[in-house]
């Protein structure tokens, strides 16, 4: 069995996120989102909230898991008896900062391979970041996060 790591904070997850998700649950037996709890952030969601979001839009989906963590990544891929990790590639900015955390990755965990995955153009210049700037600022995306997230982020900050 070829299990999967999708790691990232996902806050919030986005459609470009479900996409790459969605494309890699068709390529190993189980994918596992696993959101990073990173201490020298401030997320708008928390943990159990962006949890419970991804539940709700992969229900049904017996082969997508999600949990959380905090330290090491290659640490909790060899713990969660993953046998890749895939990351998220919108633009050649992100390439850069990938490619040295890869490089990192392999030589703390020379035996889990790092698969890179490009979302669909239409989420090509897609981020969490804008998205919250965007519902902050009283604008919605509703096209570009799936229908929990939009329904948080219009709670989170218009209380409706």
């Amino acid at each position: 069995m070829k299990k999967a790591l999708y790691p990232g904070s996902f806050d919030p997850i986005t459609n470009g996120h479900v996409d790459i998700l969605e494309r890699a649950s068709r390529i190993f037996d189980v994918v596992e989102v696993a959101i990073l709890k990173n201490p020298s952030k401030e997320p708008l969601f928390t943990v159990e909230e962006r949890v419970n979001m991804i539940k709700e839009i992969f229900r049904g989906k017996e082969n997508i898991q999600i949990s959380s963590f905090s330290g090491l990544l290659v640490d909790y891929a060899e713990k969660s008896g993953a046998d890749v990790i895939i990351r998220g590639l919108r633009a050649i900015s992100d390439f850069e900062y990938e490619f040295q955390m890869a490089l990192m990755n392999f030589k703390l965990s020379p035996g889990v391979e790092i698969i890179f995955m490009m979302p669909r153009v239409e989420y090509s210049f897609l981020s969490s970041k804008l998205v919250k700037e965007i519902y902050s600022l009283g604008g919605r995306l509703p096209d570009l996060v799936p229908e929990p997230v939009d329904r948080a982020l219009m709670k989170k900050f218009h209380g409706s």
